[in-house]
């Protein structure tokens, strides 16, 4: 692609570098948008409001239009549009967007991703994180050729083995028990169950009649037991501070196993991991009873999509893991730290 200044009578059929403001009908300026193909009435208005030169891009032999370009980018990334869950925009501006079809988590091949925006610096694309949670119709990332227009040896390379590189996972499972364990007499607030209940909803999973027992390994394990929901989440009246403090050993009289205790996320330190036959069971942190983003979202949200999550991707959770603590934190961090 060729750029820069040319005469007005040399600039017909290039592409306008930079918007221009022209003499319009009546005397009024109007707008020759940066990006259009300059025509000869372009040029004459050009002319008329005093301009002997241009600056212009000129596309070349083996060059592609930014548009074609970026929506044959998006193309090689989701070959497979509705098996990745993934919704392809059209093309302006070098821009091309794509949009979830559905709610569930963005799984990136980073690798890949790394790879087309090494190819040359005027083909780019930006994503959200990985594993980010999203809507429907959510943008997940944006296919954006910065320059006019990019030799189309450059497009194929970063295209090549793309495909792949942006995906959703939608949730595989569509109901979970909340069992939550009662230190006195009293039953616990519905807010914890309320925060719980959102997370859910929100990835369409449905949330069982309440169940609450006292803070017993015994009446735990019964209601394990008794559980219906695909998913098992516990949230303790009293905090989980070891692997074989209360809910973790009801889960293991229940006749499951306990796979992790802890993460370095914060707020969710206390988070433990395990499962029930072939039911997950995520023991929650005290932070759960409030809506706020914390360590449980990122487990929650990867459990219902039936992605695995191993020791060491909780393990990597740590860089980036400390997060907005919640204003209702009975120990905040600050004063722990003094």
């Amino acid at each position: 692609m060729k750029f820069g200044s040319v005469a007005l009578e040399d600039a017909e059929g290039a592409i306008l570098a930079h918007s221009q403001q022209v003499p319009g009908a009546g005397g009024k300026p109007r707008k020759l948008a940066k990006g259009i193909h300059l025509r000869a009435d372009d040029i004459a208005a050009l002319r008329a409001g005093g301009a002997t030169h241009v600056t212009v891009a000129r596309m070349e032999a083996g060059d592609l239009h930014e548009d074609e370009a970026a929506l044959a980018l998006a193309r090689a990334i989701v070959p497979d549009p509705e098996q990745a869950g993934v919704r392809i925009s059209g093309a302006g501006a070098g821009r091309v967007n794509l949009y979830a079809l559905g709610c569930g988590i963005v799984q990136l091949d980073v690798t890949r991703l790394h790879s087309i925006n090494a190819v040359d610096p005027m083909v780019t694309i930006a994503t959200v994180p990985q594993f980010h949670r999203v809507d429907a119709d959510g943008m997940i990332a944006t296919i954006k050729i910065i320059s006019y227009a990019v030799p189309e040896a450059a497009l194929l390379q970063a295209a090549e083995d793309a495909a792949g590189a942006v995906t959703v996972l939608p949730p595989v499972i569509r109901s979970a028990t909340l069992i939550e364990t009662r230190v006195s007499a009293e039953t616990p607030s519905e807010k914890g169950r309320n925060a719980m209940a959102g997370r859910l909803d929100r990835m369409g999973v449905a949330l069982d009649d309440r169940v609450v027992v006292p803070h017993r390994e015994a009446e735990l394990a019964e209601a394990l037991r008794a559980a219906q929901g695909e998913l098992l989440l516990i949230l303790t009246g009293s905090a989980t501070s070891d692997p074989m403090d209360v809910a973790p050993q009801a889960v293991r009289d229940a006749g499951g196993g306990v796979e992790r205790f802890g993460m370095p996320v914060d707020p969710g330190n206390l988070l433990f991991l395990g499962h029930l036959g072939d039911r997950p069971v995520i023991g929650l942190p005290g932070c759960a009873r409030s809506p706020a983003l914390n360590g449980a979202d990122w487990i929650l949200e990867r459990v219902l999509c039936g992605r695995d999550v191993s020791h060491a991707d909780i393990a990597a959770m740590g860089v980036g893991g400390l997060l907005k603590e919640i204003p209702t934190r009975p120990m905040p961090r600050a004063k722990a730290g003094k």
